[in-house]
């Protein structure tokens, strides 16, 4: 399994920015994707973007495309998920995830980080 640790979460205003981080350690060598989830609360955790570590192929969620985006750091195992125009309804726990293949669905991914808490609010 893969080590995640996740930071840049925190309280913003309506229309702001955040730049959260995953950095990874341990089975990097089967992680091929690393994705981005939130839950919401009351809500069940979702998938919101995606990213290959050896393509940067990228995906993401309709309801962020156009103001997220996912990108990552081979040389120093690190994944991002800057976070624009933000809006209340983003408010929610961000996890990242490691996987070998690139899905939208959380049972396939087996390596998980700890969650930062993104709060948008006036």
């Amino acid at each position: 399994q893969v080590h995640l640790v996740e930071s840049g979460g925190g309280l913003v205003q309506p229309g702001g920015s955040l730049r959260l981080s995953c950095e990874a350690s341990g089975g990097t060598s089967s992680a091929n994707v690393m994705s981005w989830f939130r839950r919401a609360p009351g809500k069940e955790r979702e998938f919101v973007a995606s990213i290959s570590w050896s393509g940067g192929i990228r995906s993401y969620a309709r309801s962020v495309k156009g103001r997220f985006t996912v990108g990552r750091d081979n040389a120093k195992n690190t994944g991002y998920l800057e976070m624009n125009s933000l809006k209340h309804e983003d408010t929610a726990v961000y996890y990242c995830a490691a996987g070998a293949v690139a899905t939208t669905t959380e049972q396939s991914y087996d390596s998980w980080g700890q969650g930062t808490q993104v709060t948008v609010s006036s």
